[in-house]
């Protein structure tokens, strides 16, 4: 790991990501403070989200809240959760 960034989400030294996620300030802010790993899960649950909740990303109200999601997220406060979603079991 040669590029590293002190990770808000896991508060421990992680992979950073290459690239800032979004757009602007707050995708640069993103790359600053999220790890790859942190940003990998918040996408699995983002998709989840999603595909439960069946948000259409053209209304801005769904982009919003999944935006609400993601903060909440990355700053280990709590989030909503796909109804029904049971994770895989560990192998």
């Amino acid at each position: 790991m040669s590029n590293t960034v002190f990770c808000r989400k896991y508060q421990t030294e992680l992979e950073a990501l290459p690239f800032p996620p979004l757009p602007g300030k707050q995708g640069h802010e993103i790359q600053a403070t999220v790890s790859k790993p942190a940003w990998e899960a918040w996408q699995a649950l983002q998709t989840r989200l999603i595909n439960e909740k069946h948000l259409n990303m053209l209304d801005p109200e769904s982009r919003a809240y999944l935006m609400d999601q993601m903060q909440c997220f990355l700053d280990n406060q709590e989030t909503d959760q796909a109804e029904g979603y049971v994770p895989p079991t560990q192998a």
